[in-house]
């Protein structure tokens, strides 16, 4: 039994591990201060992705990056997916973090290629074919861009 609970220990270490480091990307990526803001702005550009893309792609992509963001990523996923542009997505993003939209171009640029970065490449192929062109470059795919 012992060896069971070292084992689940040991799990959530790792899974913990995985989010810390996702956030250290996402910290270097962005300058920012400290991991208190990548984990918010991550959350901010998570929660409007979800609102993005389709619930079943949501949750494909919970399912492959660490705990706390799936948790993001379900708490913010609409019945349907809205569609909007990636002026709007900026907007979306700049009002959740209080910034301009051209720091949230910044913000989801430093996010999504971590995204990227984490999941499969059938999960990213999967995603960027759900958004116009113009996202492909915030995920690091500018040769997928207009």
């Amino acid at each position: 039994m012992n060896g069971d609970r070292g084992r689940q220990k040991e799990g959530r270490r790792k899974a913990a591990m995985k989010y810390d480091g996702f956030l250290a990307r996402v910290r270097e990526r962005g300058e920012y201060n400290d991991q208190d803001e990548a984990a918010d702005v991550t959350n901010a550009v998570l929660e409007v992705l979800a609102q993005r893309i389709s619930p079943g792609e949501v949750k494909d992509l919970a399912s492959q990056l660490p705990g706390p963001l799936g948790q993001v990523l379900d708490h913010a996923t609409p019945q349907q997916a809205q569609s909007f542009g990636i002026e709007e997505f900026y907007r979306r993003v700049a009002e959740r973090t209080h910034a301009r939209p051209r720091t949230a171009q910044w913000d989801a640029s430093a996010v999504l290629t971590t995204v990227a970065d984490a999941v499969t490449g059938g999960e990213l192929n999967q995603i960027i074919s759900q958004l116009p062109s113009s996202y492909a470059v915030l995920f690091g795919k500018a040769d997928l861009a207009d």
